[in-house]
């Protein structure tokens, strides 16, 4: 019998480790490929342009489901001057 006194001894050894991290659901997996079945029947790229020009708020709802939430670019760039004169024709 463990010796209850001391802390965590009646633990599980991998108590707390849970899944590993982005560990996909079975059930969201199998969803995932369903809709992705669907979208082939009905059409692929095609449906989604309808879908586009029929209901942009749905598809613009997709569209921010499928971007990644943060976006890292580096930026070079160089200033360059403009400078606007005016000149009198008559000097």
């Amino acid at each position: 019998m463990p010796d209850l006194n001391k802390i965590g001894s009646n633990r599980v050894p991998n108590a707390g480790k849970g899944r590993p991290k982005g560990a996909v659901n079975k059930a969201t997996k199998a969803l995932k490929e369903m809709i992705l079945g669907a979208l082939d029947q009905a059409g692929g790229e095609s449906y989604l342009l309808n879908q586009a020009n029929e209901n942009p708020t749905a598809f613009l709802t997709l569209i921010g489901k499928v971007l990644p939430m943060a976006i890292s670019a580096e930026v070079k760039a160089t200033v360059t001057k403009i400078e606007r004169v005016i000149v009198d024709p008559s000097n």
